[in-house]
C-alpha cells in the first residue's frame, strides 16, 4: 500500500529522505493517545452521520483491537508510514477494509497530533506531580523526625545563623510545593482539546467538538482553529516548569554533594545510592546526586530547543514542530527518573547531627542574637551591630568565641551585657526565639510541616 497522501505525487520518497522525514521512531509512544482519540473521533462521526454508523462502529472495533495488539507486543510500525497516525491507520485499513479509508474524515494530522500530544503531556504532568507530591511528603518525613536537629545556615557558603534540619528540609519542601502548583496550572493550559481544527482553517463537516472532549476528558475546546494547531506554548511551559524542578533539583543536590564531603560530614548517603572508584578503594562518591545536578542541563537544553524550534514559524503548521515531541519526552522521562532517585537517596540517607551541631557553634553564627540582645536593652541596632563586630574582631585574633568571653569581659565592648546573655545567644536559644512565621522555632516549623502534608492530601 503507497502513502495515505500520495495521490498527488507520482514519485517515491528518496530512502534517505523517507528516514530523516519519519517520525514513527519517537512519536509511536503517542500510539494510546492516537487510538484513544481516533476511537472518540470515529463514534462522533458515526453519531452525527457523518459516516454510516455501521461503519463507525467497525472503526472503533477495529481501533481497540489494534489497541490490544500493540499492547501484548503483536504490532510493528513503519518507518515507511512515516509516523504514529498513518501507521494506525493502514494498519486499521488492512484489517478491516475500506470503512478505515473513513477514518479520518474531518481531521487533519495536524489537530490529530496536536490531539495526541496534549493527552500526553496530560498524563505526564499527572505522573510528575505524583513524583513531586511524594517527594515534598518525604521531606515532611525527615522534617518532623529533625525539628531540634540544630545545623548551621549559610549565606555565601559561610556560616551565618543557626537553623534546622527541619527549616532546611521544608525550605526545599515548599519550593517543590510551588513546582507542584505550577505544573498543575500547566495542566490547566494543556487541556484544551484541538481536534476539529483541521489543517488550520477548522472543516465543513457538522463535528460535534464538544462530544468528543467530554469523551476524552478535556475541560474546553480550543477557540481558534489557526492558534489550535500551530502553537505550542503549553510544551513550552511543561519544559519551564521541568527546568524550574530540576533547578530545584540541582541546588538540593548541590548541598548533598557539599554536606557528604569530609570538611563538611553532615550526611552519609546510602550505599544503594553511591558509587566507589576503580582505583581508589576509600572513595564514595555521590554520583546521583552529581548525576541530577547534569541533567539539569540535558532538561535546559530541552527547553531551549523547543523555544528555538517555534521562534520563527509562521501561521500555521510547520514541518519544524515535528522537532517538539522528542525535546517533551526527553524531559518528562528526565525529571520523573529523577525526582524517583532524588526522593529515595534523601530518605535514606543518614544525617550526622552531632557533626550539624558542633559545625553550627563555629563561625559566630550567633552574633546577630548577640547585637539583638543589645537592641532590646535599649541600644540602638546600628551601634550594636558595631559593638559586637568588634567583639567578634577581637575573639577571632584571640581564637574565641562570643560564648567564651566572661562577664567582665563582654562589658570591656558594652556595660550593657549581664549574665542573662548567655540564654540569649545559645544555639538553642538562636532557634527557639526566631518563632515568627516562616522562622526556625519549633512550633513554627511543625506548623509548616501540617501545611504541607494538607497541601499534599
Amino acid at each position: 500500500m503507497g502513502k495515505l497522501w500520495g495521490g498527488r505525487f507520482h514519485k517515491n520518497t528518496d530512502p534517505f529522505a523517507e528516514g530523516f522525514h519519519s517520525s514513527i521512531s519517537f512519536d509511536s509512544r503517542m500510539y494510546k493517545q492516537d487510538i484513544l482519540g481516533s476511537i472518540a473521533h470515529a463514534s462522533m462521526l458515526g453519531r452525527q452521520g457523518i459516516i454510516d454508523k455501521g461503519e463507525s462502529e467497525q472503526i472503533v472495533a477495529g481501533l481497540k483491537a489494534i489497541l490490544e495488539d500493540i499492547e501484548q507486543g503483536k504490532v510493528e510500525f513503519s518507518p515507511h508510514d512515516e509516523d504514529i497516525h498513518m501507521n494506525i491507520e493502514k494498519l486499521l485499513t488492512e484489517r478491516i477494509g475500506e470503512p478505515g479509508k473513513r477514518l479520518h474524515t474531518g481531521r487533519s494530522r495536524n489537530d490529530q497530533v496536536a490531539l495526541d500530544f496534549r493527552m500526553y503531556l496530560k498524563v505526564q504532568i499527572e505522573e510528575v506531580r505524583e513524583g513531586i507530591k511524594k517527594l515534598v511528603l518525604t521531606l515532611a518525613d525527615i522534617a518532623e523526625k529533625n525539628l531540634d536537629t540544630i545545623m548551621p545556615a549559610y549565606t555565601h557558603l559561610q556560616k551565618a545563623q543557626p537553623t534546622t534540619l527541619a527549616h532546611h528540609m521544608m525550605a526545599y519542601a515548599q519550593m517543590f510545593t510551588r513546582d507542584y502548583d505550577r505544573f498543575g496550572e500547566c495542566y490547566v493550559r494543556t487541556n484544551s482539546m484541538p481536534l476539529g481544527s483541521g489543517a488550520l482553517c477548522a472543516t465543513t463537516y457538522p463535528l460535534d467538538r464538544q462530544s468528543v472532549a467530554d469523551e476524552l476528558g478535556f475541560a474546553e475546546i480550543t477557540p481558534n482553529s489557526l492558534d489550535a494547531v500551530s502553537d505550542r506554548d503549553f510544551a513550552i511551559e511543561f519544559l519551564s516548569d521541568s527546568s524550574i524542578l530540576m533547578m530545584h533539583l540541582s541546588r538540593f543536590c548541590e548541598e548533598i554533594i557539599l554536606w557528604s564531603t569530609g570538611e563538611f560530614a553532615f550526611v552519609n548517603l546510602s550505599d544503594a545510592y553511591s558509587t566507589g572508584s576503580s582505583i581508589m578503594p576509600q572513595k564514595k562518591n555521590p554520583d546521583m546526586a552529581e548525576l541530577i545536578r547534569g541533567k539539569t542541563g540535558r532538561v535546559y537544553g530541552d527547553l531551549m530547543g523547543m523555544l528555538t524550534v517555534m521562534k520563527g514559524l509562521p501561521l500555521a503548521y510547520n514541518k519544524d514542530m515535528q522537532e517538539d515531541k522528542e525535546l517533551a519526552f526527553d524531559a518528562a522521562d528526565t525529571i520523573k527518573s529523577c525526582i524517583a532517585v532524588f526522593a529515595g537517596m534523601i530518605e535514606t540517607a543518614e544525617f550526622r547531627k552531632d557533626n550539624m551541631y558542633r559545625t553550627a557553634g563555629g563561625g559566630f553564627t550567633n552574633a546577630t542574637d548577640a547585637a539583638d540582645y543589645l537592641v532590646k536593652k535599649g541600644m540602638p541596632f546600628r551601634d550594636a551591630h558595631a559593638v559586637i563586630g568588634n567583639m567578634v574582631y577581637e575573639c577571632e585574633k584571640n581564637g574565641s568565641a562570643i560564648a567564651d568571653l566572661s562577664v567582665e569581659e563582654l562589658k570591656k565592648f558594652s556595660p550593657v551585657f549581664g549574665e542573662d546573655v548567655y540564654d540569649f545567644i545559645s544555639l538553642e536559644a538562636c532557634v527557639a526565639q526566631r518563632k515568627i512565621v516562616g522562622g526556625p522555632a519549633k512550633e513554627r516549623v511543625a506548623e509548616h510541616i501540617a501545611a504541607g502534608r494538607a497541601k499534599m492530601s
